[in-house]
């Protein structure tokens, strides 16, 4: 295990630095810190102009990753993110085959926009964010450690954009919604962001100094008692549970897979190490369940027609499903 003041200062350190070009998002921060330690890949969705694509800019100068950058069009081709052959001569004058490497072979991928992708490409970016892979020509290559994917997309009802398909958004571990800033904080963005600089911000940590952080992170112990809470909130999400509450019964066609399971204690253990713990709790759980299920529970006709919100379900699960603590009682 890390040392956990030592820990919570960096944690705090990074933050602040990021909030030095950020103005407000102190939860949205969290959250992609706690991914980010959690080594998992984020989807960030806000209407356009809400800064997340300078979010990940950021992120990536304090954190000290090198980054790369894919603005999906539908023209898009697949071979324009991962990569391809070229044709070239050898020193004799042979023609030969050079693999170019494209964009993705960067430590922190952003991938703007990536509702604005056909569905081949953005199907392009399964093995690239599960196998940390990319495969072309019988050739295996591997990327760069760590390697974390940030994602933007608009909301569905903008047009000209193409839903993600399910298995691609479980691979997702956080999604994380970008809301649009309130007074104050636009008029802050207006004195920081009308004139010609720019803050400048420090290099905080490192590529190989993250990883052995999360190396030790993944150490932190879960009781029997907490991992079981969240199994049975995975459970909770689904339909076909004979003690669903009636609202999953009603609008979830799908409840969270798994890897939702595995989300939520990842991210629990960074969340616990954050606020001191040496193991993590039910309430470390409940603190990302939001941010680790709302893009796993796939709602049914009737929940699109009638416009229920996966966040209010998500309240109503961690409302019915009892915690250790209160089945003891």
């Amino acid at each position: 295990m890390p040392d956990h003041a030592v820990f919570r200062t960096l944690f705090t350190d990074l933050k602040a630095e990021m909030q030095k070009a950020i103005v407000g998002y102190d939860a949205l921060l969290s959250d992609v810190l706690v991914a980010i330690f959690s080594g998992g890949h984020v989807l960030l969705e806000g209407v356009p102009g809400l800064g997340k694509t300078y979010l990940v800019r950021t992120l990536s100068q304090v954190v000290g990753l090198e980054p790369g950058r894919v603005q999906c069009t539908p023209d898009l081709m697949p071979a324009d993110i991962l990569g391809t052959h070229i044709v070239g001569e050898d020193d004799k004058g042979h023609r030969t085959l050079r693999y170019e490497r494209g964009p993705v072979f960067k430590n922190l991928l952003l991938v703007d926009e990536i509702n604005r992708a056909t569905p081949k490409t953005q199907a392009a970016l399964l093995e690239v964010m599960q196998e940390r892979c990319v495969t072309t020509g019988g050739e295996r290559h591997l990327l760069p450690e760590p390697f974390f994917v940030l994602a933007t997309q608009n909301p569905m009802e903008m047009e000209g954009t193409y839903p993600l398909p399910e298995a691609q958004l479980d691979r997702f571990m956080f999604k994380i919604k970008v809301p649009f800033p309130d007074l104050d904080s636009l008029v802050e963005i207006s004195r920081r962001t009308t004139g010609f600089s720019e803050p400048k911000l420090a290099n905080m940590t490192n590529g190989p100094q993250l990883m052995e952080i999360q190396h030790k992170l993944s150490q932190m112990p879960v009781a029997d008692p907490v991992a079981h809470y969240a199994s049975r909130l995975i459970l909770s999400s689904h339909p076909e549970q004979p003690d669903a509450i009636p609202e999953v019964k009603r609008y979830v066609s799908y409840g969270a897979s798994p890897r939702g399971l595995q989300a939520l204690i990842r991210g629990a253990r960074v969340w616990a190490a954050i606020h001191g713990a040496t193991a993590v709790s039910t309430d470390d759980i409940r603190a990302i369940a939001h941010v680790s299920l709302r893009h796993r529970i796939i709602l049914n006709f009737e929940g699109e027609a009638g416009q229920i919100k996966v966040d209010d379900i998500i309240s109503k699960l961690l409302d019915q499903v009892k915690t250790p603590a209160q089945m003891a009682a």
